[in-house]
């Protein structure tokens, strides 16, 4: 069994810290909160306040720092300063690790961020000796030990074979769909989509609670025949091709149809807009307007 350090012992770095100790995995704990380490330690968990790699065995070393909205941006001074302190500690490694990215974090973060640090401070080379992977959760914060334990999808990636193999290894075991990238940036990609979709379900349904409130309809009954006759809600295939906007007659003649609708009442639909300002776009794109 390899040896685990969870770096940044939160919700995401406890959940997956327990979750591989349940498969008798011997996992480390690393924090800066002595509050957090007490926490862990009551528990009976193995927790430091820093990270030594001296004489450690091959390790999976999981960066789950926090990475805080700005308001208007990603707040990586955590990942910067966690980044580091890995990099200060493989200096001192006599053997090779490999350091996985699994907060949320913009895309180009493990190559670059966390790569040039790690190389800055521990004076060794990505690629020789330690390699670099990203491994995005999904996991809910009121149910992180269970969803980490029993995964839907698992997602993998890093410019080693090796690597991504050895991770497979590590996590195939909990179950669920596993899904491979070579370039990291892809699999933080995946994980920023996934959350901006949901979010965008959850205003689209509200913009049209609105319009229907305007109206006096009931929209949960409207709601839940649509999710079963929309082929974008039960075709996961539906629309994911990039770069092809919509067309024909139905979904151009609609999307303008019901803004006017909307306008009619009062009733302000900003993503609706933006749905027939994208597909404008494209579509101006195709032709090769400006």
């Amino acid at each position: 069994m390899p040896k685990i350090f969870i770096v940044g012992s939160g919700v995401v770095g406890t959940a997956t810290g327990k979750g591989l100790l349940r498969a008798d995995h011997d996992v480390t704990f690393i924090d800066v909160s002595a509050h957090r380490l007490d926490h862990l330690r009551s528990q009976g968990l193995d927790a430091h306040d820093s990270l030594d790699l001296k004489g450690a065995p091959d390790a999976f070393i999981f960066l789950t720092l926090p990475t805080p909205s700005t308001g208007h941006g990603y707040d990586l001074t955590a990942f910067q300063d966690g980044s580091a302190a890995v990099g200060r500690a493989l200096a001192d490694a006599t053997n090779p690790h490999v350091v996985v990215v699994r907060s949320t974090v913009p895309p180009g973060t493990a190559e670059g961020l966390v790569k040039p640090l790690l190389e800055k401070y521990s004076g060794r080379t990505s690629g020789e000796d330690f390699t670099l992977a990203s491994n995005p959760e999904f996991l809910r914060a009121a149910s992180a030990v269970e969803d980490f334990r029993h995964p839907w999808m698992t997602v993998i990636a890093s410019r080693s074979t090796r690597t991504r193999e050895r991770l497979a290894a590590l996590l195939a075991p909990f179950g669920g769909e596993i899904r491979f990238f070579t370039d990291p940036a892809e699999a933080e990609f995946v994980k920023c989509a996934h959350n901006i979709y949901n979010a965008t379900k959850i205003s689209f349904w509200n913009e049209m609670w609105l319009v229907s409130r305007t109206l006096g309809l009931d929209l949960d009954p409207i709601a839940q025949t649509v999710a079963r006759s929309a082929e974008a809600s039960y075709n996961p295939y539906y629309g994911i091709r990039g770069g092809s906007p919509y067309g024909g007659v139905c979904l151009p003649k609609d999307t303008r149809g019901f803004l006017a609708l909307a306008d009619g009442l009062g009733v302000d639909m900003p993503l609706l807009t933006a749905v027939v300002r994208v597909n404008e776009v494209l579509s101006a794109s195709r032709l090769g307007r400006p």
